[in-house]
């Protein structure tokens, strides 16, 4: 079976005044159909960077990236622009760790829906985008989608604000979504609701996740593969179940076993 994702050999360094800064080093992985696979390590270690390049999103610095990044069929690192517009949304979906950053300020939530249908011809008017936009923000946990769609980001709690960012990242029903920390900014109670509605997004409709966390009761609860990265070194990798009983690198089982005993205590 070709996975959905195969990373092989990834660098990426920042270009700084003293010259290049390695921020990852030769990563390669793969992902299934199908699998929820976390990325975790320590704050620093090059989580957000690698998605970022897997999703090919703009970086705010300049960057030097070599290897490849395969993603459903599409060179991630050297596809076209136009083709990447097209296929962001309609088969990748990105959510991140500010969902105020990926909506806009000043535009109502139903136009913002709008642009998206139409940008990728799923529909054509407005009363057709405001009624999937409703059935779908319905699908993510908002009870009155209509009073969110009329009003604006800024009138939104930080957990409807990502749940609003999860609709319209998945409205498309792509086949993976990325997700970089995506409790970061929330409550406790808020950060499992969101992580119940992602893993439901994958054990529903199929959907392939990457998660980007440092937290392991996110990788125990939810997750069937790990990456563990450290200083932008890919250290280790497997099941989420052998990883916690048997990792292999000094790193992961510093990480992992001393998780393991505070639950146990």
């Amino acid at each position: 079976m070709t996975p959905v994702l195969s990373v092989k050999d990834l660098g990426i360094e920042y270009l700084v005044k003293d010259g290049a800064k390695p921020i990852v080093s030769d990563i390669t992985f793969e992902v299934e159909a199908g699998e929820m696979v976390s990325l975790v390590g320590e704050s620093g270690s090059g989580k957000s960077a690698l998605v970022h390049v897997v999703a090919a999103l703009p970086r705010s610095v300049q960057s030097r990236v070599k290897g490849s990044v395969d993603l459903l069929g599409y060179d991630m690192i050297n596809m076209p622009a136009k083709q990447l517009r097209e296929m962001r949304g309609t088969r990748l979906g990105f959510i991140g760790q500010n969902p105020f950053g990926l909506l806009h300020p000043i535009l109502p939530l139903e136009r913002q829906f709008h642009h998206v249908l139409t940008a990728h011809k799923k529909t054509k008017s407005k009363a057709d985008s405001a009624k999937l936009a409703e059935a779908t923000l319905e699908s993510v946990g908002i009870r009155d989608p209509r009073a969110v769609l009329t009003g604006y980001a800024n009138q939104l709690s930080g957990g409807m604000a990502q749940r609003v960012v999860i609709g319209m990242a998945t409205i498309m029903e792509p086949e993976i979504l990325i997700a970089d920390e995506p409790t970061t900014a929330l409550d406790p109670t808020v950060q499992v609701q969101i992580l119940d509605l992602i893993a439901a997004l994958n054990r529903e409709r199929g959907m392939t996740v990457l998660i980007v966390t440092h937290d392991l009761g996110v990788v125990a609860n939810y997750c069937d593969k790990a990456l563990v990265l450290r200083r932008g070194e890919l250290v280790e990798q497997g099941s989420v179940s052998a990883l916690f009983t048997d990792p292999k690198h000094p790193y992961t089982r510093e990480l992992f076993l001393s998780t393991t005993e505070r639950v146990e205590s």
